[in-house]
């Protein structure tokens, strides 16, 4: 998915296959109304079939449109919709490749209620933000419309269910409109050009060989795309969107009978065609050998390959079918632990690796398993990745790992059932389209739970360890393999990998040790400190403490999840506080650290010894400052805070884990140069930075200077001194039971009476004008980012200006170069304002497009821009910008994250936490005359920085 409309699914399978119920998953994390004792009445016989959560009204008109309603209050006053058709790519003849993306791109260019761009300006007036919350999405198999709106007013609500009728059969196709839609397809089409497609491409074939699958990638090919008229997309449009491929989904804060009452009126009146076509699922034909790719290319900057064995599809109906899942659920848990624990060795096999069984595509599963690799290390990944699975084979699990991962398992259920009051509507969204187009099953988390807890205890180790008999079959396996093509990636042929593939299979190994220690996270508890201050913040409901080692604490409880808290810390001086000789040590200690693991602790035995916990702690050190951040659930408070302390105090020295950290580094970075995006993004960086050393771009050599004692030595220097550290914890918070934990775990903290600080390293932004050309690539597209830059007046409401500023540039240049002109898939604005070590800003605009249409995307932009600060902006985008800031404040202030970030910002920039609250005052006093105040100051011609892409040849450059 992008973050723009109009998106096409077509990631690389290199990736491995999409988690099976990957939407479904999700529903682990929702929260349905159906009672434990219920679930246990009808899971009690394995054969019995799962149950429908309650929750959830399911329905199907008399014209075969499903509709799928739930209610659901979090987020208060939002409705999640979404239209889902049964059609996609797979279904085009041989003569419309491209064309159903085609057709969704068109559902936001006129309907029966909306002419031309008034759906998505009558959208963003009411607060939708296009991209986050209007959306959609073609696959191969289906097309998804994705629909946010208030609820708040009736109104909106029916106008919403509306817009869903107008895209199932309402899309005007004006013969105007499709032409100018067209540039924007085939520059996304173009924005998906590179090495990945290009391995994509070449990979497919092979992959789904002799299936119509290898020949409908969602984004079609140019020479359609270019010529497609208004018939041809209008046939497919109504030879597949028709009521019987369809369902509408909505979940939210609503009441139910009137959401189902709307869905009746908008969606009862859909006709059939006279002719129905046949909605086929096409197979892919299984083989009874082994098929290999392998694909080098020279843009390519990392080795991988990966196995897949192809497998039928099946359904998911019986607690029997519920129970067969957890068992492969634990299969590949226990896998991807001993994968990871490999990755971690100084000269592993790959730099990471991974065993997932899931969909491919509707009509195939497959179990894959799949490693990113040194280069000229494809053979070896490959023999490793099956020799792990044959260890599997030969040996099976041990008791002790399944142990661990059964409890991690009950964990994670027993989270999301604390949650079932709590769950975001978008939870559930995924697994009630995953019901419609696979027929997956929605039993809900309370069905779930209690058959976790029911079942899982009785999951043996044989049962697991017969899927590597069972999965691991050459019959329909498929190896592909992709490098960059250099002399070192010493790329195998076919013949080799299947001759390792082969060898693998008649090899005896060793059996697994599973070594875990019992011990506890800390020796000894630290001697406790003490609050020596409190103060209260009712206006927000923040409770401040010092402590006497000197560190602050914030604290706010909330009722947003009742099993989630949230922490950060942090204190100033950073990587600037590192000599330049040392800069390398300083940027990598936290990755350092977090490799080698804690106290007495690996990164692996701690893995290991918080087994069954929810928790997570790291540390990170940024150019000014350094922190630590993290999150547990509140009964697992104590261990998140045994692990803070030994972040803090303890770094544990693993030569073995820092060699494989270094070595993994290097190995990613090798090939980077290859990438001519790495080429533009490091024009840019050096170009802003006036080539300052501290801004040279990173290489596989960079990590020559890697040091394991000079980068621990920096670490617990930056951590030395607790006092200068404030500490915010967000969450579901009992502050009286949390005092004895921060008092042993924080306030015993070791402090020093001298602060550090932050050195100022003298990074200047250029002055004046200043244009740089990168020469970078084979396919014809190019990238442009024009970034003003200079002093600013860091306070809150300046700030405030800035953002707000984006918002207004965000709507203009899409409607101007997008909508208008054609010219892009999409333009991003985004602003950084620092405050540290001297205020400044830096207001970046990027687009992607055609190497011919450079210049005149340009010129529009600064026509944009001087319009901007001539005459400020249209009532009607000011209206769009200050609705859509509102709503999203609403919503965000019901989330512990936000908070978080809320409170660690405003105390970051010395100001009045209670202003938090002022926001809706800011929003509502935004006029156009500070918009364009705003502009013209901030937006100067005579300051800026441009750079711009183009392909390396000279053919391409102007190509169009």
């Amino acid at each position: 998915m992008s973050n723009d409309r109009g998106a096409t699914s077509q990631d690389s399978p290199a990736a491995g296959p999409r988690p099976r119920g990957a939407r479904r998953a999700l529903s682990v994390l929702a929260a349905l109304a159906l009672t434990a004792s219920a679930a246990g009445a009808q899971s009690a016989d394995s054969t019995g079939t799962l149950p429908v959560d309650p929750a959830v009204t399911i329905g199907t008109l008399p014209n075969g449109v499903r509709y799928y309603i739930r209610v659901n209050h979090e987020p208060a006053r939002r409705a999640e919709l979404r239209l889902v058709v049964n059609a996609g790519s797979i279904l085009e003849d041989s003569t419309q490749r491209g064309i159903a993306h085609f057709v969704e791109h068109m559902a936001f260019n006129g309907t029966t209620h909306f002419a031309r761009q008034q759906l998505v300006s009558y959208l963003e007036s009411t607060g939708v933000r296009f991209g986050a919350d209007l959306n959609a999405s073609t696959s191969f198999d289906e097309t998804v419309y994705q629909l946010t709106v208030p609820t708040d007013s009736a109104r909106l609500l029916a106008t919403g269910i509306q817009i869903l009728e107008d895209w199932a059969h309402g899309v005007v196709f004006d013969s105007a409109e499709v032409d100018r839609e067209r540039g924007v397809v085939i520059e996304e089409w173009r924005l998906g050009r590179g090495a990945a497609q290009r391995v994509r491409d070449a990979q497919f074939p092979v992959l789904f060989a002799g299936s119509r699958y290898a020949e409908r990638i969602p984004i079609g090919d140019r020479a359609t795309l270019e010529h497609v008229g208004r018939d041809a997309l209008l046939r497919f449009y109504h030879d597949w969107y028709r009521p019987d491929l369809m369902a509408v989904i909505a979940v939210g804060d609503f009441d139910p009978r009137k959401v189902e009452a709307l869905i009746e009126r908008h969606f009862s009146s859909l006709a059939a065609p006279p002719r129905e076509r046949p909605r086929v699922v096409y197979p892919v034909p299984d083989t009874n050998r082994t098929l290999v790719s392998v694909v080098t290319d020279s843009e390519n900057t990392s080795s991988g390959v990966a196995v897949y064995y192809r497998q039928p599809v099946r359904r998911e109906r019986t607690v029997k079918d519920f129970r067969e899942r957890l068992v492969e659920d634990l299969y590949d848990t226990m896998l991807n632990d001993r994968l990871r624990e490999i990755a971690r060795r100084p000269d592993a096999p790959f730099l990471g690796a991974l065993s997932a069984q899931g969909r491919l595509i509707r009509s195939k599963e497959v179990y894959a398993l799949s490693a990113l690799v040194k280069d000229g290390g494809i053979a070896r990944g490959l023999a490793a990745l099956l020799t792990e699975a044959e260890r599997v084979a030969q040996h099976g699990f041990t008791s002790t790992e399944l142990e661990r991962a059964k409890a991690n398992t009950l964990r994670a259920i027993d989270r999301a059932y604390a949650e079932r009051e709590k769950t975001p509507s978008t939870s559930y969204v995924g697994a009630y389209i995953d019901n419609f187009l696979e027929d997956e099953p929605i039993p809900g988390i309370a069905a779930e739970h209690h058959l976790t807890h029911l079942l899982l205890p009785g999951v043996e180790l044989h049962e697991i360890d017969r899927l590597a008999h069972e999965w691991l079959r050459d019959s329909s396996r498929v190896i592909l393999a992709s490098a960059p093509a250099t002399d070192s990636a010493r790329v195998p042929t076919a013949p080799r990998l299947l001759a390792v593939a082969d060898s693998v299979g008649h090899a005896t190994v060793a059996a697994y040790d599973d070594s875990a220690s019992t011990a506890p996270l800390l020796a000894h508890a630290p001697a406790p400190g003490r609050v020596t201050a409190e103060r209260r913040i009712p206006e927000i409901g923040v409770t401040e403490w010092t402590l006497s080692n000197g560190a602050r604490v914030l604290l706010k409880p909330t009722d947003f999840k009742d099993d989630e808290l949230l922490f950060r810390a942090y204190s100033f001086g950073g990587t600037s506080l590192a000599p330049d000789s040392l800069l390398v040590p300083a940027r990598t200690a936290t990755g350092v650290v977090t490799a080698g693991g804690v106290g007495a602790f690996s990164a692996s035995a701690l893995r290991k010894a918080l087994a069954g916990k929810s928790v997570s702690v790291g540390p990170m050190v940024g150019m000014y400052d350094e922190g630590l951040f993290g999150s547990a659930s509140p009964e697992d408070a104590e261990t998140l805070f045994q692990l803070i302390h030994l972040y803090v105090t303890a770094p544990r020295a693993d030569s073995a884990a820092y060699l494989a950290y270094r070595n993994r580094l290097q190995a990613l970075l090798a090939n980077r140069a290859a990438d001519p995006q790495a080429a533009f993004a490091d024009t840019l960086d050096v170009t802003l930075a006036r080539h300052h050393p501290r801004a040279r771009p990173v290489t596989a050599r960079t990590f020559d200077d890697m040091n394991l004692a000079a980068s621990l030595d920096f670490y617990r220097r930056r951590f030395a001194d607790a006092g200068a550290f404030t500490f915010f914890f967000v969450g579901n918070i009992d502050t009286l039971r949390l005092r004895p934990l921060v008092e042993r775990y924080l306030a015993s903290l070791p402090a020093e009476a001298e602060r550090d600080h932050w050195r100022d390293l003298g990074f200047e932004y250029p002055r004046g004008v200043v244009k740089r050309e990168v020469y970078r690539g084979s396919d014809p597209k190019s990238e442009t980012a024009l970034v003003f830059t200079g002093p600013f007046d860091f306070d809150r409401r300046d700030v405030y200006l800035l953002s707000s500023l984006v918002d207004v540039l965000n709507i203009r240049l899409r409607d101007r170069l997008r909508e208008q002109l054609g010219g892009t898939y999409g333009v991003g604005v985004s602003a950084s304002p620092e405050h540290y070590p001297r205020p400044r800003y830096a207001l970046s605009i990027e687009f992607g497009s055609a190497p011919g249409r450079v210049g005149e995307l340009v010129t529009a932009v600064f026509a944009e821009l001087d319009s901007l600060q001539r005459f400020g902006p249209t009532a009607r985008d000011l209206a769009k910008v200050k609705e859509t800031q509102l709503r999203e404040r609403e919503t965000g202030l019901r989330r512990n994250g936000t908070w978080l970030s809320l409170l660690y910002s405003y105390d970051y920039n010395g100001w009045d936490p209670r202003e938090i609250l002022s926001y809706p005052d800011d929003v509502r006093r935004l006029d156009a005359r500070a918009i364009r105040d705003a502009a013209r100051r901030w937006l100067d011609r005579a300051n800026y920085v441009q750079v711009s892409r183009f392909p390396s040849a000279p053919a391409a450059r102007g190509a169009n």
